[in-house]
């Protein structure tokens, strides 16, 4: 850009001339000095850290055995039609509670217990077919009121006599034992006000049941069962 010339009418000297503007210098070379590159250098490595880390956690599943149909108690395990299944515990404690699909079901195997179609196949339900009967089913009826609802076939409870476990006098008689049937009420007009289960009952629980007769003879108003967790 060339100079400019300017008049000033009240000088005496001439037209004033203006050098021209220096022009503009531009560094194009980057510096990895720049802040704003290392602040994206590690949000990047963030996001790739945090990507790991919940691909590991999804990773974190165990494979056992689901039983994809009903299957009574005294059933041969072998007989059954059995699915592989990843799932991921919470606690990692609870998945010792069932069958590993990582290795065939011990040969021989029978359920002790009713397995219903899509649970998971439990060890406690397992035991050896030359082992004799392991439950003795026993029959039981409670007020409807005295038996949670969500107690059906394989639940795991106990059974009290002398009314509500926090009442005084009350007894616990039976101790996790396995809901092997729970009939259904007739369809009546009237609802039903009782609520029938079947009991099995171990080897080693088989002298409370003197005690659970008597209470069922003397009323089912003296039964509750609690549904274990």
């Amino acid at each position: 850009m060339s100079g400019v010339s300017l008049s000033d009418p009240s000088s005496t000297s001439g037209p004033v001339t203006v050098p021209p503007a220096p022009r503009a210098r531009r560094d194009d070379r980057p510096s990895w000095r720049d802040p704003r590159i290392a602040i994206g250098l590690l949000v990047i490595a963030g996001s790739v850290l945090v990507g790991a880390t919940v691909l590991g956690d999804a990773d974190e599943t165990v494979p056992v055995w689901v039983v994809t149909v009903d299957a009574a108690a005294g059933q041969e395990v072998d007989a059954l039609e059995l699915s592989a299944r990843s799932v991921r515990f919470v606690d990692p404690d609870l998945a010792g509670r069932y069958v590993s699909a990582s290795r065939p079901v011990p040969s021989g195997s029978v359920l002790v217990r009713p397995v219903g179609a899509g649970e998971l196949l439990p060890r406690s339900a397992l035991g050896a077919a030359d082992s004799g009967p392991a439950l003795v089913e026993v029959p039981v009826s409670a007020a409807v009121e005295a038996v949670p609802r969500t107690v059906g076939v394989g639940s795991v409870v106990d059974v009290w006599v002398g009314g509500d476990p926090s009442a005084a006098g009350a007894e616990r008689v039976l101790d996790d034992v396995v809901v092997v049937d729970a009939p259904q009420a007739e369809a009546g007009l009237a609802p039903a006000s009782t609520r029938s289960l079947v009991l099995g009952v171990p080897p080693d629980q088989v002298d409370a049941l003197p005690a659970l007769l008597a209470a069922v003879g003397e009323g089912s108003g003296r039964i509750v069962v609690t549904r274990e967790p």
